[in-house]
């Protein structure tokens, strides 16, 4: 049975969590204001909302029949290895610990309206896949993750420890942005047909396997854009150009992929890419403190 649960946790994603951490605690630190108690402490709120909203996803398409087809490793509801409730309800203590520690970095910080946007979170990920009309069901599942899995929790790690608003910052979470928002499109793009015939209208049931593919190719090329004004403060992010031949031999397997079985690599790479590319960036924002 804990192996059923690791499995359902996805524990492939968590490089998505842990990625904007490491780049908000990064830029923190040119500033000078690195703390590192408040950044594990952000780091354990994105992880326990990454397995949570990966629970809440399994429960919620599991019993609406949308991972019926699927294609990839079978889901604890959909594939009927684990009871729909419990499924449900590990989503929930997962909800709850984020909470927990979301209050906790409240109290450390006095910033009493980081508990809304800590309700915010939390209701956002539930309603990807859950309630009567979920956001991932309209096609606005890449623009919320976006936003939560980039800007949001980029800034949110720095702001806790410089208590204001780094530009920097908002070029990290569009830079971790891009990435998360790449791996649920390659996603989306291998399960076109199963979501077709499931009623699942993601972004890539409505524009199509062309137009996905080359918002994937645009996606995971653009941090290395973005990345440039970041040399100018710290030249040692030059290092994250390395993981250009990562993210071409990701083109070529994405656009060459004949099944959807065949971009399976192509989203694991490229959810790996994200944590290594979130380690140069921060390794590099930090060596000009040293």
């Amino acid at each position: 049975m804990f192996k059923l649960w690791i499995k359902g946790a996805r524990l492939r994603t968590l490089p998505l969590a842990v990625a904007p951490i490491l780049i908000g605690a990064g830029t923190a630190s040119i500033y000078g204001t690195s703390n590192l108690v408040l950044a594990l402490l952000a780091l354990f709120v994105a992880l326990f909302l990454q397995i949570g909203v990966n629970y809440a996803n399994d429960y919620s398409d599991g019993i609406r029949g949308t991972d019926k087809n699927r294609v990839g490793p079978a889901r604890l509801t959909g594939g009927g290895l684990v009871e729909p409730k419990l499924v449900r309800n590990a989503a929930f203590v997962c909800f709850g610990l984020a909470g927990v520690v979301g209050l906790v970095i409240t109290l450390l910080t006095g910033h009493w309206w980081f508990i809304l946007v800590g309700l915010v979170c939390i209701i956002t990920a539930w309603f990807y896949t859950g309630g009567k009309k979920p956001y991932g069901y309209l096609g606005l599942g890449e623009v919320i993750v976006f936003l939560f899995f980039g800007l949001v929790a980029v800034i949110g790690t720095d702001y806790i420890q410089t208590n204001e608003l780094n530009p920097l910052a908002v070029v990290g979470g569009c830079i971790a942005g891009c990435f998360a928002t790449a791996v649920l499109l390659i996603n989306n793009i291998r399960d076109i047909e199963t979501d077709r015939k499931s009623g699942k209208k993601t972004l890539s049931t409505r524009i199509g396997k062309t137009a996905s593919l080359i918002l994937f190719v645009f996606l995971i090329w653009a941090p290395f854009a973005l990345v440039v004004p970041l040399w100018f403060v710290a030249p040692a992010v030059f290092i994250v150009n390395v993981l250009v031949v990562v993210v071409l031999m990701v083109t070529i397997l994405a656009l060459s992929a004949k099944t959807p079985k065949e971009l399976i690599l192509a989203l694991q790479l490229t959810s790996y890419t994200s944590l290594l590319f979130a380690l140069g960036l921060c390794w590099g924002l930090f060596s000009i403190t040293f």
